[in-house]
């Protein structure tokens, strides 16, 4: 069974996903890609062994960050969900 669109979603789930990744990393995070066909972003901060995994997902007419404890952002905006997950890591 296929998902309608099911590549362009993945398509398109992986370049917010790398747009984050980007972000983090500039944070002075590490990052790499996790799950089926790459569809997570694990995050982590170094020497501490804390991590955090962000998906993204289209919700309404956008996308959408989502991670633990409640966090969700709108993925055109990933230099604020960097900050934020940066502040989760603490």
């Amino acid at each position: 069974m296929s998902v309608v669109g099911g590549r362009e979603i993945a398509e398109m789930r992986r370049r917010h996903l790398a747009a984050l990744a980007r972000e983090v990393e500039a944070r002075g995070l590490a990052w790499r890609f996790a799950g089926p066909g790459e569809s997570l972003l694990a995050v982590y901060a170094p020497g501490t062994g804390r991590h955090v995994i962000v998906l993204a997902t289209p919700c309404g007419d956008g996308w959408y960050y989502l991670w633990p404890a409640g966090g969700m952002a709108d993925a055109a905006r990933p230099g604020e969900v960097a900050d934020r997950v940066r502040t989760l890591l603490g």
